[in-house]
């Protein structure tokens, strides 16, 4: 198994372990069902980016060669070049890596309680939100384009009965299969909900 496939493994790992156990704080009859993100081929394009990014550097040193081969005889230019080089290429790997904590950690967990919605903004910005199952009112996926088509990706907009909390999977793999689960689940825990409070009432 090669270095990154292990690292991004391990990173599963913690950031599974760190949402269970330190975002969510699991109630006892809580079962985490579906732990959710965007499609993997929606962050392709930025792996075509950094590795057009990493080339680009590569071909003006080439064309540096060509139109004058001198001039990187000259120890002050070669390592200004390198110098400049190295501040790209460190500039280029730290967007990448911003980008990818971005797509990474934008998470939607799925429990049979409730919805747990967690974005990522950046580097050091989060924001957690939940909704409990029973109050959906409406669950609509959309997939729009060729891509998300082939692909089976697309969005998921839930509604609720509180008008400031709508909750949104984006690009998320089988988004159809998702809303007819969560429809489910939601008509479930409201059988169980409204008999919680008749009990309670009786």
């Amino acid at each position: 198994m090669s270095g990154p496939v292990i690292t991004l493994f391990l990173k599963e790992i913690i950031l599974y372990n760190m949402v269970l156990n330190e975002l969510i704080k699991k109630k006892d009859y809580e079962e985490v069902l579906h732990v959710l993100r965007r499609h993997p081929i929606t962050f392709f394009p930025q792996i075509i980016f950094l590795m057009v990014i990493f080339i680009a550097p590569f071909i003006l040193f080439s064309i540096f060669q060509i139109l004058n081969p001198n001039l990187l005889n000259n120890t002050f230019i070669y390592t200004l070049l390198i110098f400049v080089f190295g501040i790209f290429y460190l500039l280029s790997i730290l967007i990448f890596y911003i980008h990818f904590i971005d797509y990474y950690l934008d998470v939607w967990i799925v429990t049979n309680d409730r919805i747990i919605d967690i974005e990522q903004f950046g580097l050091f910005s989060r924001t957690v939100s939940e909704v409990d199952l029973f109050r959906i009112q409406d669950v609509t996926s959309t997939v729009h384009g060729i891509f998300p088509t082939f692909f089976n990706y697309g969005d998921l907009h839930i509604k609720t009965a509180s008008s400031n909390i709508d909750v949104i999977f984006r690009k998320i793999k089988d988004p159809n299969i998702i809303r007819e689960q969560l429809i489910k689940l939601s008509d479930t825990d409201r059988k169980h909900h409204y008999s919680d409070e008749k009990l309670a009432v009786s």
